[in-house]
C-alpha cells in the first residue's frame, strides 16, 4: 500500500479542522458537512495545480465553507465576542496563508485558530 501523499494529508487535516470547528458551532448536519467535502474535492484540483499553496488548504477550507453557509443557511460562525450590537460572522485572515485563524474584524481581536472554535468560545451560541 502507498503511503498517503502530502497533499491527501493536508486536505484531511483540513477536512477534521473545518469540521470541529462546525462541531463546536452544532451545525453539522448532512447537508453542512457535504459542503466540506464539495470543498475538498475542488481544493484538491486547486493545490494539484499549484502545489506551493498545500499549506494555505485549511484556510481556504474553511472559507469556501462560510461562503457556502452563507448562500444557504446565513451567517457562520458568529462572532462570540462582541456581545452588543447586530450579530455578525468572524473572518478568516490571513485569507491566503499559512496558520489560519478566526477573527473578529470589528473587535480587531483573534478568536481562534481554524479548528479551536470550540475551545476558545466554549462551543458557538446557537441562533
Amino acid at each position: 500500500m502507498d503511503p498517503v501523499s502530502p497533499l491527501e494529508q493536508a486536505l484531511h487535516a483540513a477536512r477534521a479542522l473545518v469540521l470541529a470547528d462546525l462541531i463546536a458551532g452544532e451545525v453539522a448536519d448532512a447537508d453542512v458537512v457535504s459542503l466540506v467535502e464539495e470543498s475538498v474535492v475542488q481544493r484538491r484540483w486547486w493545490v494539484e495545480q499549484w502545489p506551493e499553496g498545500v499549506e494555505y488548504v485549511a484556510g481556504l477550507i474553511a472559507q469556501d465553507v462560510q461562503d457556502a453557509l452563507l448562500e444557504r443557511y446565513g451567517r457562520w460562525p458568529l462572532c462570540p465576542v462582541c456581545r452588543s450590537g447586530d450579530p455578525h460572522a468572524l473572518d478568516i485572515e490571513p485569507e491566503l496563508g499559512p496558520d489560519p485563524h478566526w477573527v473578529c474584524l470589528e473587535a480587531g481581536v483573534k478568536v481562534a485558530a481554524v479548528g479551536s472554535l470550540g475551545r476558545a468560545t466554549g462551543g458557538m451560541p446557537s441562533s
